[in-house]
């Protein structure tokens, strides 16, 4: 079989949808922060699932087979990406088939809820799927959590139908009758399939083990266990390999939130991972908590004279979450000379297939953190873990109250944005500058170039959205760039969410954004939405 791009990855749908992507010297858009469509314009309801390349069953030819889970609160939040929902009800497996990656087509769905449930009314969870090929019996297998245990389904064509072959007690294998979480990795080389888990209880400790079928018994199961990790609770594990490393990645346990991207790093796929029990955070993911998402699945894709991309596909489960649009956010990784990994983190970007070069987009969003959804609840915030300032922002105190530590009747540093705000906004939290004295403050935020993302001098065109209420005599952004201050003046009477928009010509590759506020007690100035795109 030709090599499986092990792109494991989790996706849903948004308001306003990605145009299809179209090739410019061989680039192809890639656009995050939005939900995608196939090429004929239908919604992609693909989450917690892999895309791998298997033979086209009538073709032969190579084709990449997109599966996930749909749920239906994916449509909901896509129609009315204005609350989250409590449950999940499973629909189906999709799958969707692609030539290049990019250009997807969509397919009959390959697994059935009543299929997978026995005809239960409701099946309860069922998610964290992935497919892989087992040569020496010729059959597919598709592997995903199902309450509490992992379900087993088979198939003779990538394209479906699998058919239920088991469910399995994981309590030999992790303690507990089904994983915390996981995903399905195929190692690029040898092409064997995976299971990366979790214990259910705590998540504390990570899991590796081979899928294959039992020499005495002839069932597919999973032939070996390796414990690699016991340390701090993660979720979202998944890994990939890069210039003959592994990668073990993770998530913190935030329920439906977004994290840091952890990562350990080692030699041979079941260990010993290092640096051993503590893992770090991924350099780059610190500004916007990885692009406000969990830790999904990754892509390597090999090109030709040993050349490698690493793609992160991150999981934002805008649809039990609220925050944001778009439930997979797709991101190139860069390395550095000693194998470090670096988190990109951008709006938009360009991928040349062909040659698995990529680029920053003209159209991506500067700002980080640039909705606030990235710090998940109200700022300060004295638990798991603590946080006293804004994810990517700093603020100033020129007058009035600095953030205490009274976290139930202290000042906030942002606000939940009701339903009715979110018909002007997106997602559930927006920055907020207030006092409950006269205050002078300011937040601001510098853009400079990273070691991967060029920041080019230029005209940028600078937006956000803004509201008011109390008595304000000062809301003004000052942007800081070359030596020079462009100060724009904005409304400070009572006026609902509205976009602000000017013009910034960029020099010496750095800008600092500044929204400088003067008030009065309980009066509030609201931001929300913050860009920076090159015109």
């Amino acid at each position: 079989m030709k090599k499986l791009f092990s792109i494991l990855l989790l996706l849903l749908p948004f308001l306003s949808t990605q145009s299809q992507p179209h090739s410019e010297g061989g680039y192809f858009e890639i656009q995050n922060d939005c939900f995608w469509n196939t090429v004929e314009g239908k919604p992609i309801y693909s989450q917690g699932g892999g895309i791998f390349l298997f033979p086209n069953p009538t073709t032969g030819e190579p084709t990449y087979y997109w599966y996930g889970n749909h749920y239906k609160e994916a449509e909901l939040y896509r129609d009315n990406p204005r609350q989250k929902y409590q449950r999940n009800t499973f629909v189906s497996v999709s799958c969707y088939a692609s030539k290049d990656m990019v250009n997807w087509h969509e397919l009959p769905d390959v697994l059935t809820a009543a299929e997978a449930t026995g005809g239960s009314r409701w099946g309860g969870w069922l998610g964290r799927l992935g497919v892989g090929y087992l040569k020496s019996i010729k059959k597919y297998v598709l592997v995903m959590q199902h309450n509490n245990s992992v379900l087993f389904c088979t198939s003779d064509s990538p394209e479906g139908p699998f058919k239920k072959y088991r469910n399995m007690d994981m309590r030999s294998y992790c303690g507990t009758p089904n994983t915390g979480d996981q995903t399905l990795f195929i190692d690029p080389d040898t092409q064997i399939p995976y299971l990366v888990y979790s214990n259910a209880q705590g998540r504390n400790r990570t899991y590796i083990s081979e899928i294959g079928v039992d020499a005495q018994t002839d069932s597919i199961t999973l032939l070996t266990c390796h414990q690699v990790f016991k340390g701090a609770s993660r979720e979202g594990n998944c890994m990939f390999k890069y210039k003959g490393k592994y990668y073990l990645y993770a998530s913190n346990i935030y329920g439906w939130d977004c994290s840091f991207a952890y990562y350990l790093v080692s030699d041979n796929i079941y260990g010993p991972y290092l640096p051993e029990n503590e893992m770090l955070v991924t350099k780059g993911s610190e500004a916007d908590f990885a692009h406000v998402t969990q830790t999904g699945f990754f892509a390597n894709l090999q090109g030709k004279d040993g050349k490698e991309l690493v793609m992160y596909y991150g999981d934002r489960w805008a649809d039990f979450a609220n925050n944001g649009l778009g439930y997979n956010q797709v991101l190139p990784m860069s390395f550095e000379a000693d194998g470090t990994p670096i988190f990109n983190s951008m709006t938009a970007w360009q991928l040349n297939p062909a040659t698995l070069d990529w680029r920053v987009s003209p159209k991506n969003n500067y700002v980080k953190n640039f909705s606030f959804e990235a710090d998940r609840r109200l700022i300060p915030e004295p638990v798991k873990p603590r946080q006293d300032v804004l994810t990517g922002w700093t603020t100033t105190y020129l007058k009035g109250s600095p953030v205490g530590n009274d976290y139930d009747n202290g000042i906030k540093l942002n606000k939940n944005n009701s339903e009715a705000d979110q018909q002007h906004v997106v997602g559930k939290m927006s920055l907020l500058i207030t006092d409950q004295v006269p205050f002078k403050r300011e937040v601001s935020q510098t853009i400079k170039p990273e070691p991967y993302i060029s920041f080019p001098n230029g005209n940028y065109r600078l937006s956000f959205k803004l509201k008011n209420q109390g008595k304000l005599s000062n809301v003004k952004v000052l942007v800081k760039t070359g030596g020079k201050t462009i100060t724009h003046n904005c409304p400070t009477q009572e006026i609902d969410w509205h976009s602000e928009t000017f013009n910034v010509k960029v020099s010496g590759n750095q800008a600092t954004i500044i929204f400088h506020v003067e008030g009065e007690a309980q009066a509030e100035c609201r931001i929300d939405d913050v860009e920076m795109i090159a015109i």
